[in-house]
């Protein structure tokens, strides 16, 4: 099928995915074989140098404040005049936003509560007590993106529901059998999650002994839509994995940091915990993006819908001022315990979380920025 072809076949099941989150029902997709879907090249979520030899020169010369990718005069970190944030007329999450939780495997419950107090930062009833820098900021530039009718993205996020599984589906897991777990986390499949698809967002949690596809090679995340075919219904759903056992330098930097970066101290973790806050930003991204382009067709940059360059993907591995070219930016330090953030959460948590795209300055931002 020619390339134009396959872009249109996209649009057109993004478009019918639409239908059925609005109308609550399955779509004509129940009809397709999973094979026949576009497959969306989700982004990954880990450090990536465009040019290794001059990022190592830097590290390795001490270099000062300068960017060996960007250079140092920019305004904002990651800004670029070239970069067209675009709106695709799907919808956002504007509504009230029910966080429904799959952990998959087995789980600390110290590790849970890590990722149950990042997401209740959001926007909950204590977080105006919170010191800033603030979660609830940082999801304040989320907040900037609207839908058609002008209505921005949700300032009211809520774990609605959690399912525990154990290996239901085995220690290997692909992006379809995802969608069957799903499937079984479901009420109606003797489950205990309820149906959801106008509010609801599904997050699929894998333990660290869990193999999912294309995990640590070229993802930590994504997230996508459910097929009808498999799950019964278009539910917007984001996975991320516990990368202790399989690829921490990848996905829990920069808590731990690739080999060849050998002049380069990796960061203290504000949980005590490299995975699990590594996963905090991982969920973090996903939760913006999902927010703002739940059915692959509102907000994203570029020409091909399945290859979206989304609002958290532009700001990957950026965490403070300065950010750019594997530094992490200017973050804080706790003076006694020397752990690293950048925002305040809940219940006296603290978090490094990634920056996302700010479309009215039309550069990466967060709550911690100096300039």
């Amino acid at each position: 099928m020619a390339p134009a072809m396959l872009i249109l076949y996209a649009l057109l099941l993004s478009q019918a995915a639409a239908r059925s989150l609005l109308s609550s029902s399955p779509s004509s997709l129940s009809n397709a074989a999973p094979s026949d879907l576009p497959a969306a090249r989700y982004k990954p979520f880990r450090p990536y140098w465009k040019d290794k030899e001059a990022i190592i020169s830097k590290i390795q010369g001490g270099g000062g404040g300068g960017d060996a990718i960007f250079g140092a005069s920019k305004a904002f970190e990651g800004s670029s005049e070239y970069v067209k944030m675009r709106y695709h007329m799907g919808p956002v999450l504007s509504q009230q936003m029910h966080i429904y939780i799959v952990w998959y495997g087995r789980w600390k419950s110290s590790d849970k509560s890590i990722i149950r107090d990042f997401l209740a930062s959001v926007s909950s009833p204590q977080s105006a007590a919170v010191p800033q820098p603030s979660v609830q900021r940082w999801w304040s530039t989320v907040r900037l993106y609207t839908d058609q009718t002008l209505q921005n993205i949700t300032s009211q996020l809520v774990v609605a529901g959690e399912h525990n599984v154990d290996y239901s589906h085995g220690h290997s897991l692909t992006r379809l059998t995802m969608q069957e777990v799903l499937k079984g986390a479901l009420a109606e499949n003797n489950g205990t999650l309820p149906v959801n698809p106008r509010r609801g967002i599904y997050l699929i949690l894998t333990a660290g002994d869990v193999v999912v596809q294309d995990f640590c090679r070229a993802v930590c995340g994504f997230h996508y839509f459910s097929f009808p075919s498999i799950v019964g219904y278009t539910l917007p759903y984001a996975w991320v994995g516990h990368s202790e056992k399989q690829c921490p330098e990848v996905c829990a930097y920069p808590f731990a940091v690739p080999s060849y970066m050998t002049h380069t101290t990796p960061m203290r973790p504000p949980n005590a915990s490299p995975a699990v806050d590594g996963m905090v930003s991982v969920v973090a991204h996903e939760l913006a993006e999902i927010s703002s382009n739940p059915l692959i067709n509102a907000w994203y940059a570029g020409e091909d819908p399945t290859a979206p360059t989304e609002i958290a993907d532009l700001c990957e591995g950026m965490y403070g001022t300065g950010a750019g070219g594997g530094y992490a930016g200017a973050v804080l330090t706790d003076a006694r315990s020397g752990v690293n953030y950048n925002m305040h959460g809940v219940n006296g948590r603290r978090f490094l979380v990634q920056w996302i795209w700010d479309p009215v300055l039309s550069a990466c931002h967060g709550p911690n920025a100096s300039d």
